[in-house]
């Protein structure tokens, strides 16, 4: 990953908006190519992520759900 960063949020057990206002803090020091790995159980997650990366600058560069639980894999352009 070269000089690119990859920061993790464990957001299981916050509900919304904490696990989206914890992805804005983290996004302060972040810069392009880094990445952000997310994990949460909240279950307006996966659409609150979509819409959020659509005004941060990110993509969704994976996603996995496993029951409750999405994990993501953010990238910043």
């Amino acid at each position: 990953m070269g000089d690119d960063m990859r920061k993790e949020i464990d957001a299981k057990g916050m509900r919304c908006p904490k696990p989206i206002i914890e992805l804005a803090k983290a996004r302060r020091s972040l810069n392009p190519g880094d990445e952000i790995n997310v994990v949460a159980d909240d279950p307006a997650f996966e659409s609150d992520l979509k819409a959020w990366c659509d005004t941060a600058g990110c993509e969704v560069a994976s996603m996995d759900k496993d029951g409750q639980t999405i994990t993501a894999l953010l990238k910043f352009k």
